[in-house]
């Protein structure tokens, strides 16, 4: 799903939310439950004050949806949703942090049950630090390691995932 479609469509209800935050709760949320539902997402996501269209409701959970399937899928399709690469690289990192704040956000919001490992309270640490990245990248060195955080989170939801969620019987409404 196209990432400008997406947080168009979320700016209409809360000019604050990005679609890379967004997403990054829907997945911190399915890392934790793979059984919540897109209606408890919305519910943590929007103002009911400004209700989404039936359009705009039927695209996000869509993406919901969507999100849930590459999580519990074997092919290792999963991907963040950020900006496409011809945006600068300032506006891409803006949205990783993003990213990252969503996806604690949405662990938290997972109704997280278990103790963690080691490792995943390492990766956890780690996304928390990467919602202190610099904004004012540039540069080829800054991409490449733009690239390298992007690989590493994307690993690194799927590794926490397959830990946290252990519970699929609960569901979240």
């Amino acid at each position: 799903m196209p990432y400008s479609t997406i947080d168009a469509l979320l700016k209409q209800n809360n000019p604050d939310l990005s679609a890379a935050e967004a997403h990054g709760v829907a997945s911190g949320i399915l890392c934790v439950n793979g059984q919540a539902s897109s209606e408890y997402w919305l519910g943590e996501l929007l103002d009911y004050d400004q209700p989404l269209n039936k359009e705009g409701r039927l695209l996000l959970t869509r993406l919901f949806e969507e999100t849930r399937r590459l999580l519990a899928s074997d092919a290792f399709d999963f991907a963040l949703l950020l900006p496409d690469d011809d945006e600068l690289l300032s506006i891409r990192v803006t949205a990783l942090k993003a990213w990252c704040q969503g996806f604690l956000f949405g662990t938290g919001c997972g109704q997280l049950r278990n103790a963690l490992s080691a490792d995943a309270q390492g990766i956890l640490k780690d996304i928390a630090e990467f919602t202190k990245l610099e904004t004012d990248a540039e540069g080829e060195e800054d991409e490449a390691a733009f690239v390298e955080i992007s690989e590493y989170l994307r690993s690194a939801v799927l590794l926490l995932q397959e830990e946290l969620d252990t519970d699929g019987n609960t569901t979240l409404h």
